[in-house]
């Protein structure tokens, strides 16, 4: 296979990564506040079913949770499922999966705000959503970005969990060609591929980070 065919089908797994790493961050953090308000709500059978939920998502690996999504409609239901829908299941069980991960950020995030900071901002006459979407949850994004960081580079990572249910991301790819030509360069380039992505991902974050500064 020659460098170029070689450099065209790892270039196609890596759209199929980063498009899966795009739309789990895009569909994990705003769905992990809404888990953190489930898992600090007054109502009892609300908050118990968010801690089942979080502690099933924490507590099983991803890679099983995408092999039940996947499968899962047609062993209990008995649905007909397409190739079509394995890229569907990737993104519905990693979505699902970090955003347990990002509630509980969150939540931690929350419960770290002094309390006379609700109370100064009802004085002020705010209510109860504008002092947190004003006042509490731009702090909050401060304290709890470098736990984000680390989600969002292990995140990364996890995209090769997709090979479980033969959806071709970059690392899939790589170990295929490198099968194929009995050598590791595919894989060794693909290593870097990663490195990369972690490198820029985190640089971003820590430009954030620094915008933010006012907060402290």
């Amino acid at each position: 296979m020659s460098l170029l065919m070689v450099f065209m089908k790892l270039a196609e797994g890596m759209l199929v990564s980063m498009e899966i790493f795009a739309v789990t961050l895009i569909g994990s953090l705003p769905l992990g506040l809404l888990v953190a308000f489930g898992r600090m709500s007054k109502n009892t059978l609300l908050r118990n079913f968010v801690r089942i939920y979080i502690s099933i998502m924490r507590g099983t690996p991803l890679m099983l949770q995408l092999i039940v999504v996947y499968y899962g409609p047609y062993y209990i239901f008995r649905l007909n499922i397409s190739a079509e829908y394995r890229m569907a299941a990737v993104m519905i069980a990693f979505i699902i999966n970090y955003a347990a991960y990002f509630a509980e950020i969150y939540r931690g995030g929350i419960a770290s705000m002094p309390a006379g900071q609700y109370e100064a901002a009802h004085v002020l006459g705010y209510s109860g959503s504008q002092t947190f979407f004003r006042i509490i949850l731009p702090q909050v994004v401060k304290r709890i970005l470098p736990a984000i960081t680390n989600e969002v580079i292990t995140l990364i990572k996890d995209t090769s969990l997709a090979f479980s249910i033969s959806v071709m991301e970059m690392f899939t790819v790589a170990k295929s060609i490198a099968a194929a030509e009995k050598n590791i360069g595919a894989l060794m380039a693909a290593g870097v591929f990663y490195y990369v992505f972690n490198f820029v991902v985190a640089w971003a974050m820590e430009r954030l980070e620094k915008r933010l500064d006012y907060y402290r």
